[in-house]
């Protein structure tokens, strides 16, 4: 098949994006694509409050695009570890808000520095004329799935 015809063939898009996923290691769920052993939903938590500081738990739902249920199930489980906890929001008493322990802190800059290391490994070995086509093109995948 041409080039031209397999960008038209859903079938080559579903066999590009899961060659991906085992590549990168997305569908390992006990462990990130940076090789540490946390499940990925627990890593995106810790990353998105360690930007933050401190986020509503309807907020951290929201961005890791995931149910509700399944954030308190996730909450939960970054709680029993040590590295979250929960408060109730100053303006809304049915409100949590969620910040990072010194514990979470930890975890969460160790995982970000795996992670720099593993993207850094990998867009070195992206040859420089294709990087900005890669990233565009990934750019491109989340605007159509956003849609």
């Amino acid at each position: 098949m041409s080039r031209d015809q397999r960008a038209h063939d859903p079938a080559a898009l579903q066999e590009v994006l899961g060659n991906f996923v085992r590549a990168f290691g997305l569908h390992q769920p006990e462990a990130t694509p940076c090789g540490r052993p946390i499940p990925v939903s627990e890593a995106h938590a810790l990353g998105e409050l360690a930007q933050e500081g401190e986020l509503r738990q309807v907020e951290l739902t929201r961005r890791l695009r995931l149910q509700k249920s399944t954030v308190s199930r996730l909450v939960g489980q970054l709680s029993a570890r040590g590295w979250v906890e929960r408060a109730p929001a100053p303006d809304d008493g049915r409100g949590v808000v969620l910040r990072l322990t010194a514990s979470g802190r930890r975890a969460a800059r160790n995982l970000a520095e795996a992670r720099q290391e593993r993207f850094s490994r990998l867009l070195a070995s992206i040859p420089a004329h294709e990087r900005a086509g890669v990233l565009h093109a990934l750019d491109v995948m989340v605007e159509a799935l956003d849609e």
